[in-house]
């Protein structure tokens, strides 16, 4: 595995990147280039490269008016699953999490992506709750780190 390489997004091209994963991931709640754009005003977007190759995508939420913990979510394109670059892009988000002085810290997982929820388990965080989005029919599990 060479170096991972994480940058914001932060003109057309990381956007059109990070919709790639976050899409291909999520495909019950695909996100246009104008939502993205939006998502990123308030939340940290970044995408992570294997040297110029797109292998993952992430979201770092900050704490709001909902709750005091912030969200990190790390998505790894299923072709560069278990090689190593989850975990260090997980890494990174949780320390952009940190840094934006929640108490605690989430994260959101389709509940049929199974890899990712045994990710988070590994990784010390319990499930809180089950829920469907409007028009859905896969749930998301919300989970808190322990």
């Amino acid at each position: 595995m060479a170096e991972l390489r994480i940058v914001p997004v932060s003109d057309d091209a990381t956007v059109l990147d990070w919709q790639r994963v976050h899409n291909e991931i999520i495909r019950t709640a695909p996100l246009s280039v104008d939502e993205i754009r939006e998502r990123a005003t308030r939340n940290v977007l970044e995408v992570a490269y294997d040297g110029d190759i797109l292998v993952g995508c992430s979201t770092v939420r900050p704490p709001s008016d909902e709750t005091t913990a912030a969200t990190v979510i790390a998505r790894v394109l299923p072709a560069y699953r278990r090689q190593g670059f989850g975990e260090t892009l997980y890494q990174h988000s949780l320390a952009r999490g940190r840094e934006l002085n929640g108490k605690g810290t989430e994260t959101h997982i389709l509940a049929t992506n199974q890899e990712g929820v045994r990710f988070a388990k590994a990784h010390g965080f319990t499930e809180v709750e089950t829920y469907l989005l409007p028009g859905d029919t896969i749930p998301f599990i919300e989970l808190r780190l322990a």
